[in-house]
């Protein structure tokens, strides 16, 4: 646990594959947001970074990011390894020399004093994390399907409460108890997602205490490619696919047989209870019930799918060659 009595060095990372027009919104906010924190006075060093981690294997982030260069506070790694694993582990090598490391998206932008906010409820108790509300704002007015289906909107509960599950998209780190409990991102998990709800899941398993700060808000910018009916349910597959993977990790072999036989029945109870709820709102002309039955039956048909073990990589890419100096790099 930080036991300083400093302040603490902040290093916001901000992971990055090809969304160029995101990042040239999204770094101005984050460095507003740290100059603006209590305590911050002018001449005097930064209580805090933001690392911009660039998983393109052409870096093809590194000329916007040197743009920012803002007196020092914005930084870039070149992380050519396919995969947000990978690049969420830079993130935590990089983060060895600060107190605390804050992950956000870089499709994402941070509600007036969002970094101040998750500090303070970090203060109180210095927990191994502090996760906060991601909230959707879309790019375009999504359809009846969409908005029946709600299928865009998260959990929220009181700030203090504690949670054993999590992903990057909105989460503080308190580095030294993260490095203490010995849990880094598995890049097994790296093309098909769930590697931050791995993570999160041991370092509650470890002992890692993670709260809840509902003001802490950060929005997620939905482009109109997701608001269709088939990413819903792609991704619907992909949460219950990684979801059967992750319960199957570490899991010993003599319980393995038991794990596995509860996953395969859980995920045929929702594919049979959503086809049920999908069959329903068809007799009843409710689509609320069908966008939501259609969603739980193909979570439930991946959660079958990883169960015996195969991997549905979300995230797969066709890799152009890498250039020349695609090795970890940052500029001076």
């Amino acid at each position: 646990m930080t036991t300083s009595i400093r302040a603490p060095r902040v290093l916001i990372a901000v992971l990055t594959y090809q969304r160029a027009d995101d990042l040239r919104e999204l770094l101005p906010e984050l460095v507003d947001q740290i100059t603006a924190l209590p305590g911050q006075t002018a001449g005097a060093s930064p209580r805090g970074e933001i690392l911009v981690v660039d998983n393109d294997p052409a870096g093809g982030a590194r000329d916007l990011v040197g743009e920012f260069g803002e007196g020092g506070l914005v930084r870039y790694a070149h992380e050519a390894t396919p995969g947000i694993a990978a690049a969420r582990n830079l993130a935590l090598t990089e983060a060895s020399t600060f107190d605390l490391l804050v992950f956000i998206d870089d499709d994402e932008r941070p509600s007036a004093h969002w970094l101040a906010l998750l500090l303070e409820t970090y203060r109180t108790s210095h927990p191994a994390a502090v996760v906060g509300p991601v909230v959707s704002r879309y790019d375009t007015e999504p359809s009846e399907w969409i908005r029946a289906g709600r299928f865009f909107d998260r959990r929220r509960m009181p700030t203090g409460t504690r949670v054993s599950l999590a992903a990057t998209n909105n989460l503080l780190l308190d580095v030294e108890q993260v490095r203490g409990l010995g849990v880094r991102f598995d890049e097994r998990f790296g093309l098909s997602g769930g590697s931050d709800s791995l993570f999160t899941r041991q370092l509650h398993a470890r002992g890692g205490s993670m709260v809840w700060c509902d003001d802490a808000v950060v929005i997620d910018v939905v482009p109109a490619e997701r608001l269709t009916r088939d990413w819903v349910l792609r991704r619907a597959f992909r949460i219950g696919n990684t979801w059967s993977r992750i319960h199957l990790d570490g899991t010993q072999s003599l319980h393995r047989l038991t794990v596995r036989a509860s996953l395969v029945v859980r995920g045929l109870a929702r594919l049979v209870g959503g086809s049920a709820r999908f069959c329903v709102g068809l007799l009843t002309g409710q689509i609320g019930q069908r966008a939501k039955g259609l969603r739980t039956a193909a979570r439930g048909a991946g959660m079958l799918t990883g169960s015996v073990g195969t991997v549905y990589s979300e995230y797969q890419r066709s890799m152009p060659d890498p250039a020349p100096d695609a090795s970890m790099s940052h500029p001076s």
